[in-house]
């Protein structure tokens, strides 16, 4: 790795992969899947062998996770359970929570390749690559391995920093097991002084209460058509494509690292107007499930954790101070929470409280039915009054 290190300079400086440049372009498809794997797992690790998780770390999370999922449960209303099973926990190092996220976010990143090959489509309609239709043999080698690098950045990145699975409010294939990552727990509790089990607690509880969310069905469904209508809005530039890859050496193995190690190769390419309907839609539904989720942390998290105020704080902070592979990710998905949204999801639920109390608030995840609109975010009388009315 550079001397640089993930955050800084060219990521991909020094990945095995680029030492048989044969191999590279060997793997042909929307996404190379191999590379994509690689960069991910370079990235998390720093190129570097990572330890086994201590056996003793996931016996004492479960115990935590069965504290959450009661306290959840009991607060909600809400099954925690998606597949019907017991909700449990697997602790993981940053590699294999890479490695994890990339299968559990490769339906949106082949939506996103496939719609990118649609736009590159020849007269007769038969599928191109847009590289391929702009550039020739270059394009078709390169197609397939940038989109693995961009996917690998973007997760690489992502598991240096995440908490649990949730980091970002990305709906998982149905599955009853959440992912922790001690590592990066141990990081951050000695950078603000947390208590370890406290802190421990504190992500059960999040993580928890973002699986009993997201595993209602009709949410989890609207949000992954939400995200896959983005994904497939995307649209060519082909100037800005042929600037960044027209004049690419595939022999060159400094310079394929140099343009396939920024991110901006991929997204600055790419552009629509046609995006920012769904964009406000997407905005809407997270704003509100995070919303939903710090008051289930406030209800359940004052009077179970000694130093919640303190936690909160540091986490809440945390969130909205992206990086890199999160900026990315945040845009290359349609999942762009800053500040603005996390305060306009509180402020909703905060209207409905005050208006219906807890009673109106458990309504919330009724159906698909009553799923905020973007006019009503801002306005939960508006809400309240339309989910009153009687349907036609």
């Amino acid at each position: 790795m550079s001397s640089s290190g993930p955050e800084g300079g060219n990521p991909f400086e020094g990945l095995p992969m680029f030492g048989d440049l044969a191999r590279l372009f060997s793997r042909q498809g929307p996404v190379n899947w191999d590379v994509a794997r690689q960069t991910a797992a370079w990235l998390a690790t720093d190129g570097l062998a990572e330890p086994n998780v201590d056996p003793l770390e996931r016996i004492r999370l479960e115990e935590l996770v069965r504290v959450a999922d009661l306290r959840v449960s009991a607060a909600t209303g809400l099954d925690t359970s998606i597949a019907g099973g017991v909700l449990s926990i697997l602790p993981v190092s940053r590699g294999d929570w890479a490695l994890h996220s990339l299968e559990a976010y490769r339906p949106y990143l082949e939506r996103l390749a496939t719609s990118l090959s649609a736009a590159g489509g020849t007269d007769d309609d038969s599928p191109a690559d847009p590289t391929t239709q702009l550039l020739g043999d270059l394009g078709k080698m390169l197609g397939p391995v940038l989109l693995g690098m961009q996917s690998g950045f973007m997760l690489g990145h992502l598991s240096r920093r995440a908490l649990g699975q949730y980091d970002l409010p990305l709906p998982r294939l149905p599955a009853d097991q959440l992912l922790i990552v001690p590592a990066n727990l141990d990081a951050f509790a000695a950078e603000w002084s947390l208590a370890a089990d406290d802190f421990r607690l504190w992500v059960c509880l999040q993580e928890v209460a973002h699986h009993a969310v997201l595993g209602r069905p009709h949410v989890r469904a609207r949000l992954e058509q939400l995200i896959n209508e983005y994904v497939s809005r995307f649209e060519v530039d082909p100037e800005a494509l042929e600037a960044s890859l027209g004049n690419l050496d595939p022999t060159d193995a400094a310079g394929l690292q140099a343009v396939l190690g920024n991110p901006e190769t991929l997204l600055g390419a790419m552009r629509s107007p046609g995006q920012q309907e769904t964009l406000s839609r997407i905005e809407t539904l997270t704003a509100v499930i995070e919303g939903y989720v710090d008051h289930v942390m406030d209800t359940v998290g004052r009077g179970l954790i000694a130093s919640y105020s303190q936690l909160t704080e540091a986490l809440r902070r945390r969130r909205v101070e992206a990086t890199d592979g999160e900026r990315f990710a945040a845009r290359l998905l349609g999942l762009e929470l800053g500040r603005g949204q996390y305060e306009r999801g509180a402020t909703f639920i905060r209207g409905v409280v005050e208006r219906a109390g807890e009673a109106g608030l458990s309504r919330l995840w009724i159906s698909e039915r009553e799923l905020p609109t973007p006019a009503e975010l801002d306005a939960p009388g508006l809400w309240l009054a339309r989910i009153d009315l009687p349907e036609d």
